[in-house]
């Protein structure tokens, strides 16, 4: 079996009642105004006749995905292809990742403009206008799908952390920080991924986490070193906006707070930030050093574990990381070549997709009320008909394909995907699962 190069994605935002197009966004050759109007019209007739058109595959193996929120707007996404499995792979694999991207990309409209403005739809020509402030974000979360960046929380809707080597210092210094400037929901980012949080900060909708840590991203390329940011959660005020204050503490690593009025940006940067984290500077160079790898030096992972993704079931947190490709300057004839970082982290979407629309259970984190249309527009599940003939829920599963080997092993609290070179007998594939997990939960209690 072989896991497909991901296929590109374009993204089509356009109102809902008259097909008005807002934005388009994703592949460099733009569909045709004709295909982006048929593409409209054939969900129209549908909904005309009574039938909700979520996706449709083209004789090409692309995949289209339709969704209304709000009764006001249309996002349309069209793939080109490869998302499904050579051997039998399914609809709900090569849906998943699209579905999620309009979701997310809904949801990062709602983040940045507010609902009301979405929902209303008063003037047109300035929604058009004000769209292109959320444009950073929807091309991070379409770049995300091609697995070239390295988080997988646009796909899991898990929050993408860093476990660092100090946590408790870091994390009383968050609070401290977080309570002085009139707060309780604050993170610390080290390499754009969640190295601790307030409590309050992780009660948010999962989603939320996600897209607030998308946006810090986003924020700290812009070479700013500091910034003062209207934001409104989706779920917990899509028609209020909270500030979000971001501030560079090192190259790679930010200081994230949501507050209401107070405090200034310029009195939060001058009294504040110094004064708690000139004291931690040694411990955010120690978080800083754990890099990519997002695991502190106390776990020890086998050197055949190419890449893994653990995901905290309860959290809704996750870890992920793909280790430097060593390569044997003189390999056997037998060995494969091993595939590179990007070429891991896709495989690693891929197969975390297939085995949540087959074997594991897909947990929905959803962070908007959906209408009774919506509802049905979504489907009552991703999951494949494959999966309906078990009477049990499967705890293990494996793939080989011509790349590598996959192995996923679930438990009540976690769920771990795990690559390894083809070289590794497939027998072996459980014990290095559970061995990997039993070393990053005994150094982390993650």
């Amino acid at each position: 079996m072989m896991l497909q190069q991901a296929g590109s994605a374009q993204l089509l935002c356009l109102t809902a009642n008259s097909g008005v197009p807002l934005f388009t966004r994703g592949a460099s050759k733009q569909l045709p105004f004709s295909i982006i109007g048929s593409l409209n019209g054939v969900h129209m007739f549908g909904a005309g006749q009574g039938v909700v058109l979520a996706g449709c595959e083209t004789d090409r193996g692309g995949r289209v995905v339709w969704r209304v929120f709000q009764d006001s707007v249309m996002l349309i996404a069209v793939s080109s292809g490869g998302q499904a499995q050579q051997g039998g792979g399914g609809a709900g694999e090569g849906d998943l990742h699209l579905r999620r991207l309009l979701e997310n990309v809904w949801n990062c409209m709602v983040l940045v403009l507010g609902q009301d403005e979405l929902a209303s739809l008063r003037n047109v020509e300035r929604l058009k206008r004000d769209l292109r402030s959320c444009y950073r974000l929807i091309d991070q979360l379409l770049e995300g799908g091609q697995g070239q960046e390295g988080t997988m929380g646009d796909l899991t809707h898990c929050a993408d952390c860093l476990l660092p080597p100090n946590p408790t210092l870091l994390q009383e210094g968050l609070d401290g920080f977080t309570q002085a400037a009139d707060s309780e929901f604050g993170c610390l980012m080290v390499h754009g991924r969640i190295a601790t949080a307030t409590d309050k900060w992780w009660r948010l909708a999962p989603q939320e986490v996600v897209l607030l840590s998308s946006l810090a991203r986003s924020l700290s390329l812009s070479g700013s070193a500091s910034c003062d940011t209207p934001v409104f959660l989706p779920q917990g005020s899509p028609t209020v906006a909270h500030r979000l204050l971001r501030f560079q503490l090192l190259p790679g690593a930010d200081v994230c707070v949501l507050c209401g009025p107070s405090p200034t940006l310029h009195r939060a940067e001058s009294e504040l930030v110094g004064c708690f984290w000139s004291p931690l500077l040694e411990a955010l160079r120690g978080s800083l050093a754990v890099g990519e790898r997002c695991l502190p030096g106390s776990v020890i992972l086998r050197p055949d574990v190419l890449a893994l993704l653990l995901i905290n079931r309860e959290s809704r947190r996750s870890v992920s990381c793909v280790k430097g490709i060593v390569t044997n300057p003189n390999p056997p004839p037998s060995d494969p070549p091993l595939p590179s970082k990007a070429r891991c982290w896709e495989l690693l979407r891929l197969f975390y997709t297939f085995t949540t629309t087959r074997y594991f259970p897909l947990e929905e984190t959803q962070a908007l009320p959906l209408t009774p249309g919506e509802k049905a527009q979504r489907g009552d599940s991703l999951r494949e008909d494959f999966a309906l003939g078990f009477s049990h829920q499967p705890l293990q599963c494996y793939l080989v394909t011509e790349e590598c080997k996959c192995f996923g092993l679930q438990t009540a609290q976690h769920q771990l995907y795990l690559l390894t070179p083809l070289s590794v007998p497939t027998f072996a594939l459980r014990s290095v699962a559970t061995q990997t997990l039993a070393a990053i939960t005994s150094a982390t209690g993650f």
